[in-house]
């Protein structure tokens, strides 16, 4: 006869997180956030990254809500000299990114990149953003230890690293000094990014802080997104984008970037945060409820009405209260999606054509309209609920 050990009995294993409806966070890199913002952000955000300035703030959220992440931004991989980057020849104190401009121009001057005649490589509509080195060791490591030390110290939960960009094109048409075409530029830029990207991680997991890397494009390389979330999520900052320019199709959807997002959301164990740019009411449609097919524990959402974040931003959607997952996302034969919740239901046509969908019986839409039959456009969402009461 066996018996049982002390306290077996009494040991009991945890439940999995619920897929909740997506969560809310704010991409607060815009002006400096007023008092009145951080009372909203501390009542509607699971997360907020703000600028390195923004110690004074960061503190002030985790006194009005203890549960909040707090994360500051960096980007990977520019330095810069425009004003608040720099005090005339004197970098400042808290930095946009890891190394600061006269830092490097004083000591390293090798770690700006250079194109093939020999120039440095300013950003195209971003003045004084200086593409630097992202391959080289000794780059990564000074940034790396930089950060990882400024992070400690000033008590933030972690960095939301920008710039994990697939291609130099979107800022500069550049071909950088030592490849023969854009195509080696870009990976030659990647393939330093991979390597950056673990020593950053593993430095901050190794000093219990969050790595969040802003990772664009992923639906062009298959196992992109997986490799840099793997530490603790990564942002979309293009989520629900429509391909206006060929397809018409929700780009989000193409590729592997689906889903590998679907698994990451699946496993509950790291942030997705998914911005949505809403120029309109159908972005914000097809933003929501694509980001409520991936719900789970920490995937968040926010619309993005500014190109520069000015604003702490909420939709209305946020408000429907879809409440929890009861199943997992499921693709119709039509090509669109689908997913039930304990008090809603959720539909996204990623497609360039229309289709009618049939919806739970006895649902509304945000107005309280009651709905039989949901006729999606190309690109476009649904979202509808129980009736109140």
């Amino acid at each position: 006869m066996v018996s049982c050990a002390p306290g077996w009995a009494t040991n009991t294993v945890a439940p999995p997180p619920k897929p909740l409806a997506p969560c809310a966070w704010w991409y607060g890199i815009g002006e400096p956030p007023t008092a009145a913002d951080l009372e909203v952000a501390a009542k509607r955000y699971d997360v907020v990254v703000l600028n390195a300035t923004e110690t004074a703030a960061m503190r002030k959220l985790r006194e009005l809500n203890p549960k909040i992440k707090v994360l500051v931004y960096k980007d990977l991989s520019s330095t810069r000299n425009y004003p608040g980057a720099v005090h005339g020849n004197t970098d400042a104190t808290w930095l946009p990114s890891g190394i600061g401009y006269y830092a490097a121009q004083t000591k390293h001057p090798d770690w700006f990149a250079l194109d093939n005649t020999g120039g440095r490589i300013e950003w195209r509509g971003y003045p004084k953003h200086w593409q630097m080195t992202v391959w080289t060791v000794a780059y990564q490591q000074a940034w790396t230890t930089a950060v990882t030390e400024e992070v400690t110290k000033q008590g933030w939960d972690g960095i939301l690293a920008d710039n994990d960009f697939n291609s130099l094109r979107h800022y500069s048409s550049a071909v950088l000094a030592g490849t023969a075409n854009a195509e080696e530029t870009d990976r030659k830029l990647r393939d330093g990014l991979d390597a950056f990207l673990t020593m950053v991680g593993e430095s901050l997991e190794k000093a219990g802080k969050m790595f969040v890397p802003n990772v664009s494009e992923t639906r062009l390389i298959p196992g992109r997104w997986t490799a840099h979330s793997r530490f603790s999520g990564a942002m979309e900052e293009n989520f629900g984008f429509r391909d206006d320019g060929g397809t018409g199709e929700l780009l989000t959807f193409q590729g592997n970037e689906w889903e590998e997002l679907r698994a990451q959301a699946a496993l509950g164990e790291s942030w997705l945060l998914l911005l949505t740019r809403t120029r309109g009411a159908r972005e914000e449609r097809a933003g929501y409820a694509s980001a409520a097919l991936l719900a789970g524990p920490h995937t968040c959402w926010t619309p993005a009405t500014t190109a520069t974040y000015l604003n702490p931003e909420w939709s209305k959607l946020q408000d429907s209260g879809l409440g929890e997952a009861v199943d997992a996302a499921t693709r119709q034969p039509t090509g669109v999606w689908t997913r039930q919740f304990t008090n809603g239901w959720v539909a996204v046509n990623p497609t360039s054509v229309a289709v009618s969908v049939t919806p739970p019986a006895g649902l509304v839409d945000p107005a309280g309209n009651p709905v039989s039959q949901v006729d999606l456009a190309a690109a476009d969402g649904s979202v509808l609920v129980k009736p109140a009461g």
